[in-house]
């Protein structure tokens, strides 16, 4: 989900309308198309697993709110670990390559649940290690993946890649949660984590076929230490006037976001009591308004402007999410789908919007260096977040800890509120113009 200055120059809106007709990015793109496909399959194989193990730590491990609130923190830490240095390492590595190698890692790393349950060996202990050890292959890919996009699609068409991509990734979590509450009810949570087999191997397969290939790294950027990369990208974020703004927002909204959504699994079991299988189609269909979001960003965006549409987009939609509190059984579910597909519109279309920005105004040779700055502070809290979302229902209950962490959603957007993000209809398109 990935800021008085001097008056921002305008985006180019015409990269956010419909434009010309014209065959799709999908059908013109090649190589556009294969990291469509990986990416798919790889978010699909993710929501499997971001389903499957808090219902083997629930139901085959009879783990507490706290443990089950630890494994997606445990999954997120990686980003506090190793975030900053992986910038500086992309930087200076192929993408294609470092992409390959982590998705190859958490493969691995999934085939082994399922190995140790059929050995009899399966513990609560090697769920946290899986979870730590996928998700920092997660970091090595995702900042790979950030950076190497542009090199793939034109700067016209970078607007409609960011949008198909964050649509994709909605649609695959809708999949992935509706299928694997069905595949966990029908043959067992540990036996669901078996989808990720096929879905990673997809991922390599379309990765590695990828044609284009980058330009070695330049020879004086490897001789540049490593702390001195990773300071620059320190430096920039910290003092630019739009990039500061969006680092502040998206680390309180993931601390909040995952505050609410590491513990919501048990939330609907035992206040709603859905069975496993209702739990992830509901869960699924929340994330419809993801899909319908990345399907309007680029609309929304000429229509009211890129600043205010991130405005719009990140506080006014994510209000609704102070309904999910209020889920019970029955009809009293509607509550949840209603905040729930609200959150995921207002999460979708800020991100391709902010994916757009991120791209456009940033040099190419400062790319994954910010975009491992602005993870390691936005993903950051996200281990946080899911501690703090164990913490307070393990202290106040459940529905205290969700009305708490469901508040700070929107609140969070107070850092664009106040900044000049408001006071802009457009954001600017590049560093130079923006200063000036």
């Amino acid at each position: 989900m990935k800021t008085t200055a001097t008056t921002a120059a305008p985006v180019d809106t015409t990269a956010l309308q419909a434009g010309p007709r014209r065959p799709g990015l999908l059908r013109r793109n090649r190589d556009f198309r294969l990291l469509f496909t990986g990416e798919v399959a790889g978010k699909y194989g993710s929501s499997v697993t971001g389903l499957a193990l808090p219902l083997i730590a629930v139901g085959t491990l009879h783990a507490s709110p706290f443990q089950v609130s630890a494994l997606p923190a445990a999954t997120w830490l990686p980003w506090l670990l190793i975030g900053l240095p992986v910038g500086a390492w992309v930087d200076r590595m192929r993408r294609r390559t470092v992409m390959l190698a982590a998705a190859a890692v958490q493969l691995l790393c999934y085939l082994s649940v399922p190995a140790a349950a059929a050995l009899g060996l399966l513990s609560y202990v090697q769920l946290l290690v899986v979870a730590l050890l996928a998700g920092a292959g997660a970091v090595f890919f995702q900042t790979a993946y950030t950076a190497y996009l542009p090199t793939l699609v034109e700067e016209p068409d970078r607007a409609e890649g960011n949008a198909k991509l964050h649509g994709s990734a909605s649609a695959a979590q809708i999949t992935g949660l509706g299928t694997g509450g069905t595949l966990a009810q029908l043959f067992g949570p540990v036996n669901s984590l078996l989808a990720n087999t096929v879905t990673f191997l997809i991922s390599l397969a379309s990765t590695a076929a990828i044609r284009r290939r980058e330009p070695a790294p330049a020879a004086e950027r490897r001789r540049r230490t490593l702390l001195s990369e990773v300071g620059e990208g320190l430096r920039l974020v910290a003092r630019d006037p739009w990039l500061r703004p969006f680092l502040l927002h998206g680390a309180l909204a993931n601390l909040f976001l995952t505050a609410y959504q590491s513990i919501l699994v048990v939330f609907l079991l035992q206040q709603a009591g859905l069975p496993q299988g209702v739990l992830g189609t509901l869960i699924g269909a929340a994330s419809l308004g993801g899909v319908a979001g990345a399907a309007l960003a680029r609309r929304v965006g000429a229509l009211l402007g890129t600043a205010r549409a991130m405005l719009w987009s990140l506080l006014g939609l994510p209000a609704l999410v102070l309904l999910i509190p209020l889920t019970t059984g029955g009809a009293g579910v509607l509550c949840y789908l209603a905040g729930g597909l609200a959150v995921s519109a207002g999460v979708v279309v800020g991100n391709v919007l902010r994916s757009t920005f991120t791209q456009r105004y940033t040099p190419a040779g400062l790319l994954g260096r910010i975009s491992a700055t602005a993870a390691f502070v936005n993903y950051g809290t996200i281990p946080v977040g899911a501690l703090l979302g164990g913490a307070l229902a393990a202290t106040l209950g459940l529905v205290p800890a969700m009305w708490l962490s469901c508040a700070g959603v929107p609140l969070a957007a107070l850092a664009l509120w106040f900044s000049p993000v408001r006071r802009h209809r457009d954001l600017p398109t590049d560093l130079v113009m923006a200063q000036h």
